[in-house]
């Protein structure tokens, strides 16, 4: 016998049991579009833009480490203010995060990841009470709050790391 979660992609299927096992009090949710941009995902869930935690990834120079920044679907991430968090930067291409994260691009989840990130967390985020994050798939999306965005990463740091 087959459940809705067992016809879901592997990475939907993988945050959703990562959730589960912490405790979450919110399932991820399947869209019936796929939400590969912050906009995409805040039009399929009538939320503002600002709303949606979107994943960035970037490639730690040094030690060729995933750096993920999690950031208000209406900002735009500042490579120089990540830089003087955790050391110098460059873009990464989907093979690296696919690699990194278990995640293709567009569907990247700030939690589950295949090798801990370094994390970030943007304090934009933190104007919303309530938020929503990519579910390992382009189609899934979870509810959070900033705080629990904060603990399902480990107590990532909360810093201003965007533009303006």
């Amino acid at each position: 016998m087959t459940t809705a979660l067992d016809d879901r992609p592997e990475g939907f299927r993988r945050v959703a049991h990562l959730l589960a096992s912490l405790g979450h009090p919110h399932a991820p949710v399947y869209l019936e579009v796929a939400a590969r941009t912050a906009q995409e995902a805040a039009d399929a869930l009538r939320v503002t833009v600002g709303q949606i935690a979107k994943s960035v990834i970037f490639r730690r120079k040094e030690d060729d480490r995933a750096v993920l920044v999690v950031t208000s679907g209406d900002k735009r991430v500042d490579e120089k203010k990540v830089a003087a968090l955790v050391g110098p930067i460059g873009r990464a291409d989907a093979e690296f995060v696919k690699e990194r994260t278990g995640y293709s691009i567009g569907g990247v989840s700030p939690v589950g990841h295949a090798s801990p990130p370094v994390t970030l967390i943007d304090r934009e985020l933190f104007r919303f009470d309530e938020i929503w994050a990519a579910a390992g798939h382009p189609n899934g999306v979870f509810r959070l709050s900033p705080k629990e965005l904060v603990a399902l990463t480990g107590g990532a740091p909360v810093a201003d790391v965007v533009q303006g």
